[in-house]
């Protein structure tokens, strides 16, 4: 029996949700209620590590507090990520630390259904699956893509899988005491530093644990611009982490940046290939030609899955997803950015 499982009869751990908060008034109402709501028969705190917000965000979780002394808020001037949740972890107290997404509800078995997952296998962290889900036709097209081979890779992450050890974990639910083992989050990664953090863990002897059980409906951006905003500001973050641990990374990671500069290319060089009558030049314009088509006929799945409308916003976020990440991550990789877009959320 690990150090922080009750013992028959004994009273039911506590655990302890850590979220930060950063311009989320969209979201932020139902995500706290979503913890409220959680059915772990145990005590509980919700610890806000507050962002500096301009959307009144701040007001509604300070109405909310009002009403739930269970809600404590602390400072995260810096806005990122990583600060967020250290400062929440410190200031939190339970054997049980779950991480939460502002854009992320999480069903009312979670937490129970979490702490039976870590008893059971004896891991350090546990993670289920991120199961995007839109409202506008936007939303639904970006959902989509979070979810299909072509968007993020249909991974057990997205999709679904057997139980068992994994690399990484969405969000996570972690003992308190590995976490403090290892040092809690790097502040110094803005993005990607669940999957650095999970290694880390991994290394030091740990078992990283993932669960299909766990299952967290997640919203996502709902505009254009905020959506190539996330994508670029990932893909700087994963290009970093890709060029700090290369051994660690696997070469999925570098398809789409590959596929970013080859579409490029082949439009740059077929478009002086037809104005100058070079044939050869020209016929790199096959490249993104194959590239829209690839695009049309997922459009055309997410139209026969989705509707018509989602389908239209298919053609537009499936490449905007695709360029921006993989432009990211050329940056990133390459060290060609110092001013990364920090903000919570994924």
């Amino acid at each position: 029996m690990a150090d922080n499982d009750a013992p028959p009869g004994a009273e039911p751990v506590g655990v302890s949700y850590v979220m930060p908060v950063l311009n989320e008034v969209e979201h932020i109402e139902a995500a706290i209620e979503s913890l409220l709501a959680q059915d772990h028969p145990g005590a509980f705190e919700v610890i806000l590590a507050l962002g500096p917000s301009v959307d009144g965000t701040d007001e509604v979780v300070a109405a909310m507090a009002r009403e739930e002394p269970r809600i404590i808020r602390v400072d995260n001037d810096a806005g990122s990520t990583p600060g967020g949740l250290n400062a929440a972890i410190r200031a939190s107290r339970y054997p049980f630390v779950i991480r939460v997404d502002a854009h992320s509800v999480l069903p009312p078995h979670y937490a129970r259904v979490a702490v039976a997952a870590l008893e059971r296998s004896g891991a350090a962290n546990v993670g289920g699956v991120m199961k995007a889900e839109g409202i506008s036709p936007f939303e639904r097209a970006v959902a989509h893509a979070y979810r299909a081979p072509e968007g993020l890779g249909g991974t057990p992450h997205h999709v679904g899988g057997a139980e068992g050890p994994a690399d990484t974990a969405y969000l996570g639910v972690f003992r308190r005491d590995a976490l403090e083992a290892v040092g809690l989050f790097d502040e110094d990664i803005k993005r990607g530093q669940d999957w650095e953090l999970n290694k880390r863990l991994r290394e030091a002897g740990f078992t990283v644990w993932f669960t299909p059980e766990l299952e967290v409906v997640y919203r996502p951006r709902s505009s254009l611009r905020t959506l190539v905003r996330q994508f670029v500001a990932t893909g700087i973050w994963r290009g970093e982490l890709a060029r700090r641990f290369w051994a660690a990374n696997g070469i999925r990671y570098f398809i789409p940046p590959l596929a970013v500069l080859a579409t490029l290319l082949g439009l740059v060089l077929g478009t002086v290939g037809i104005a100058t009558g070079v044939p050869a030049l020209a016929a790199t314009l096959v490249v993104p030609g194959l590239y829209a088509a690839f695009v049309i006929v997922a459009g055309v799945r997410a139209t026969a899955a989705e509707g018509a409308r989602t389908g239209l916003w298919y053609l537009v976020v499936l490449p905007c997803i695709h360029f921006g990440w993989g432009t990211g991550f050329l940056l990133g990789f390459l060290q060609l950015t110092r001013n990364i877009t920090q903000h919570t959320g994924r």
